[in-house]
C-alpha cells in the first residue's frame, strides 16, 4: 500500500466524519482529495464522489433516523425532484471543461458558507422541525440537484442551508434530512457522469468504507453540539474549503493572489469579531 493510498484512506474518514456530523461537506473534501491527493483527472474524482458521498450519506442517515433527526417527507420528496436535476446537471457536468467544474463549485461554497455563518434574524423563532411545505420542496430540490449533478456535490453543503434557513428546520434535523436528499441526488448525479466516466472501482471502493467508519462516529456527535456552534463551524468549514479550491485551480499568480486576500480578510473578520463588540459581522442577516 502506498503512502499516497494511506493518505487518501485516512482523509477519508474525515470525509465521513463531515457527513455525520454536519449533513454536508462530504464532496467538498472528497473531490479535492481524489484530485490532489489520489491524482485522479477533476471529472473522474467528481463521479467517484457521488458514489463515496452517496453511500455514506445512506449510512449515516440511519444513525440520524434512529434518534428522530429525519424528515422523511421532506427529505424523499426534495431528493427525488432533486434526483431529476442532478441526473441533468451530470450529463451538462461531463462535458465541461474540468477546472470552470473546479471553479464554479469554489465559487458556490464561498457563497453559501457566508450565509452560514451569518445566520438570519429571528431564526429561533422559526424552527419548528415540521415537514416543509411540498411545492416550496420540489422547487428547492430541483435547483439543488441541478447543482449537485452539475459540480458533482451531494447537495448537503446547499441543501442544510437550505433546510436551516429557508425552511426553518434546527441544525440537528436539517442535517439528518440531507443525508437522505444527498444519497438520492448522489446517485442520480453518479448515472449521468457514467455514461462518459470510468472510474477505479478499487479504489474507490476502499475511500467509501473508510468515509463510512467516520460517518458512523460523526452522525453520534451531532446530536450533542450546540446548533449555533454547529451551524457556523460548517459555514466556517466550507469557506477554508471553497478559498483553497479556488486558489489551486487559478493559474499561479492569480491564485497566490486570491489565498493572499483570503488570508488578510480572514484575519481582518477574526479581529473585527473578536476585538469590535459592534462588528457588521455579528449581525445576522435580514429574514
Amino acid at each position: 500500500m502506498t503512502l499516497t493510498l494511506v493518505l487518501t484512506l485516512l482523509l477519508s474518514v474525515v470525509i465521513g466524519l463531515s457527513l455525520g456530523l454536519l449533513g454536508g461537506g462530504g464532496s467538498i473534501l472528497t473531490v479535492p482529495i481524489l484530485t490532489y491527493v489520489a491524482g485522479l483527472d477533476p471529472k473522474e474524482a467528481i463521479a467517484a464522489s457521488l458514489f463515496v458521498v452517496g453511500v455514506t450519506s445512506a449510512v449515516s442517515a440511519i444513525t440520524h433516523a434512529r434518534n428522530g433527526r429525519v424528515k422523511w417527507r421532506t427529505g424523499l420528496v426534495f431528493g427525488a425532484t432533486g434526483m431529476a436535476g442532478a441526473f441533468a446537471g451530470g450529463l451538462a457536468g461531463s462535458r465541461i471543461p474540468g477546472t470552470v467544474l473546479m471553479m464554479a463549485f469554489a465559487l458556490m461554497m464561498i457563497a453559501t458558507s457566508l450565509a452560514m455563518i451569518r445566520g438570519r434574524k429571528n431564526k429561533a423563532s422559526r424552527t419548528h422541525d415540521g415537514e416543509l411545505p411540498i411545492l416550496k420542496v420540489i422547487a428547492e430540490g430541483l435547483v439543488v440537484g441541478l447543482v449537485t449533478g452539475l459540480v458533482g456535490a451531494g447537495g448537503g453543503f446547499l441543501v442544510v442551508p437550505a433546510l436551516a434557513l429557508l425552511g426553518g428546520l434546527s441544525m440537528p434535523v436539517a442535517v439528518g434530512t440531507s443525508l437522505v436528499v444527498i444519497a438520492m441526488k448522489s446517485f442520480a448525479g453518479l448515472a449521468g457522469y457514467l455514461t462518459t466516466v470510468t472510474l477505479d472501482w478499487a479504489l474507490v471502493g476502499a475511500v467509501t468504507v473508510a468515509a463510512i467508519a467516520g460517518s458512523i462516529a460523526g452522525a453520534r456527535l451531532a446530536g450533542r453540539i450546540p446548533e449555533a456552534a454547529l451551524r457556523k463551524g460548517f459555514g466556517v468549514f466550507v469557506l477554508v474549503m471553497g478559498v483553497f479550491v479556488l486558489t489551486q485551480e487559478l493559474p499561479g499568480a492569480a491564485g497566490l493572489a486570491v489565498g493572499a486576500t483570503a488570508a488578510a480578510a480572514a484575519l481582518a473578520a477574526a479581529i473585527c469579531w473578536f476585538a469590535i463588540p459592534k462588528c457588521p459581522l455579528r449581525a445576522p442577516l435580514a429574514a
